[in-house]
C-alpha cells in the first residue's frame, strides 16, 4: 500500500500547513483557504474535522512516508440529496503523480460505503485540473459531463466536470 487514510491528529497541523501554503495546491482547491496556511489554521480544521458529525462528515489524513501529505473528506449532502455526498481532496505537490491520490479515494469510498448509507459520491474537479479528472477515472469514478461557467477561480470563470462512483459499482 501506497498511502493509507487515518483520522486527523492535533499533532497533524504542521504537515497539514507545509502541504497547503503552497499556491500550486491551492489553484486547484474552493476559495476561503488562508494564504499562508498556518500551523493554527490546521488545528482549527483538524478540530473542526475531528468535531463533526461522523455519520456526515469523513474526513480523513493522507499519510506517506510516515507523515500527513494530504487531505481527504466526503461530506453528506442534505435535502433529497442526503443519500448523497462530495468528495474533496489534494495532496502536498511532491507527492503529484504518485499514485496516492488514486489510492486514497478508493480507501474512502470503501469506507463509506461500508459504514453508511450513501449511495453515491461525487466529485467536481475543475476542468482545467486534467490531474484530478484522471485519479478519479483511475479510481473508478465515472465522467458525467461538463458544468460549464461554473466557478470563478483567480478572477476566471471557469468549468468543472462531475464525475461520480456509486456504491453498486464499487
Amino acid at each position: 500500500m501506497i498511502c493509507k487514510i487515518r483520522k486527523w491528529k492535533l499533532s497533524d497541523a504542521k504537515d497539514l500547513a507545509i502541504a497547503l501554503s503552497n499556491r500550486k495546491v491551492q489553484n486547484n482547491l474552493r476559495d476561503g483557504l488562508p494564504y499562508p496556511y498556518t500551523e493554527q489554521d490546521g488545528k482549527d480544521y483538524i478540530s473542526d474535522m475531528l468535531s463533526a458529525n461522523e455519520y456526515d462528515t469523513f474526513a480523513f489524513a493522507v499519510t506517506a512516508d510516515n507523515k500527513v501529505v494530504g487531505s481527504i473528506g466526503v461530506f453528506r449532502q442534505g435535502n433529497i440529496h442526503r443519500q448523497t455526498a462530495e468528495l474533496g481532496y489534494y495532496v502536498a505537490e511532491e507527492y503529484w503523480s504518485r499514485g496516492i491520490m488514486t489510492e486514497a479515494i478508493k480507501q474512502i469510498c470503501e469506507y463509506v460505503f461500508s459504514k453508511s448509507n450513501i449511495l453515491r459520491i461525487y466529485a467536481e474537479p475543475f476542468a482545467y485540473n486534467i490531474a484530478s479528472c484522471r485519479v478519479l477515472e483511475k479510481a473508478g469514478f465515472q465522467y458525467e459531463g461538463t458544468l460549464r461557467s461554473n466557478a470563478v477561480k483567480n478572477g476566471e470563470v471557469i468549468d468543472m466536470k462531475m464525475y461520480s462512483l456509486l456504491r453498486t459499482e464499487i
